[in-house]
């Protein structure tokens, strides 16, 4: 995978890990370009490549009455304004085959979700699109096997493939990260943290995912030291009000000061 033929990327040439970063879910075009213009800002004054992260439906939810998305049309011309506004690119979920062709008409890469990673069809569907694919990490699945759901993509022709780690199933009501996957999944793609769903606390009996925000920086400053390629953090300006995963979300004012530390990190990494 080449990072340079995602298009509207930038500082590419930085040596520093690349960013996939936005709300959990587009609520509005408001929200979106509020959040955009923010983390656009910092990544340009840090050098790092930015990809902005937004889902255009949340097929994925606890509850028949959680929030599921403003309409998917409505929120997939928010994600391509975003990317016209702000020259940058942008990554949303997809569920189904058919969603495949419907958002890469909008959008830069798209993403496989960890429940879905074994879902042939829709991995062969979004590699025809000739897109960029993020395959998230089943929670169920060893860093090992992702070697065959990049392999599905490849083999469909196209070689931009992403995987990212979102953590494992630890018991009923927890994640946990385990690094030692991070060298054997480079051996396939880029790899790429998912530092904020890592976080989370799933399955819990209210139907509302909780999490642990305050390990936020701690897993991340991890995933840099452990040689991820990328980093992806959800991130609101109001969390405690956000529609999907406000448990776990870092709150959008603590943005800049997270990825300076991890800048700084990296250049460390870097010289040794």
């Amino acid at each position: 995978m080449k990072l340079s033929l995602i298009p509207r990327i930038k500082h590419t040439d930085s040596k520093n890990f690349f960013l996939l970063c936005g709300p959990c879910a587009i609520e509005g075009e408001d929200m979106a370009l509020r959040i955009a213009e923010h983390v656009v800002s910092i990544t340009d004054k840090l050098n790092i490549p930015y990809v902005f992260k937004g889902s255009f439906k949340k097929a994925n939810r606890s509850r028949l009455d959680s929030f599921t998305g403003i309409g998917d049309e409505k929120a997939l011309k928010i994600l391509r304004k975003v990317s016209e506004t702000f020259k940058v690119p942008t990554v949303t979920d997809i569920h189904t085959e058919q969603d495949a062709d419907m958002a890469a008409e909008y959008v830069d890469v798209l993403q496989i979700p960890a429940f879905l990673a074994r879902q042939t069809d829709l991995l062969v569907a979004a590699a025809k699109t000739r897109k960029t694919v993020n395959i998230k990490k089943g929670q169920f699945m060893s860093p090992e096997s992702m070697k065959h759901a990049v392999t599905k993509i490849t083999e469909t022709g196209n070689e931009q493939a992403i995987i990212t780690d979102r953590g494992t199933m630890f018991g009923y009501q927890d994640m946990i990260v385990d690094f030692r996957g991070v060298p054997t999944m480079k051996q396939f793609a880029p790899v790429v943290l998912d530092v904020t769903h890592s976080l989370q606390q799933p399955n819990q009996s209210s139907g509302v995912t909780g999490g642990r925000p305050a390990l936020i920086g701690t897993m991340a400053r991890a995933g840099i030291a452990a040689g991820v390629d990328g980093l992806f953090i959800e991130t609101h300006f109001d969390p405690a009000n956000a529609k999907s995963d406000g448990a776990n979300m870092l709150d959008l004012s603590m943005l800049e000061k997270l990825l300076t530390d991890l800048v700084a990190i990296q250049t460390t990494i870097n010289s040794l």
